[in-house]
């Protein structure tokens, strides 16, 4: 396979703002920029959303809420659905 160099300008923070995401999905920018060509060969278009998941704010706070609870010892542990309905008077 020949190759060759793309050279391209764009904003730093751009840049640096991408290469970070793609550090955190394992991805440099070259494979990144591959992946994003060659989809778009195959697809013949734009064709995909590739993104990390990241919860709202209200979904964030009830997983830190959920965490907070784990590590307390003195917090209610339930074993089954019942035990949880009848704690919840459901």
């Amino acid at each position: 396979m020949e190759t060759t160099n793309l050279n391209i300008r764009i904003d730093k923070a751009i840049k640096d703002q991408a290469e970070q995401i793609f550090n955190e999905l394992g991805l440099n920018m070259t494979t990144a920029v591959n992946i994003f060509l060659r989809t778009t060969i195959r697809e013949h278009g734009i064709p995909f959303e590739l993104k990390l998941e990241v919860p709202n704010e209200i979904t964030a706070a009830a997983i830190e809420e959920g965490r907070k609870l784990m590590a307390d010892p003195s917090a209610p542990r339930y074993s089954s659905m019942e035990s949880l309905k009848a704690a919840l008077e459901v």
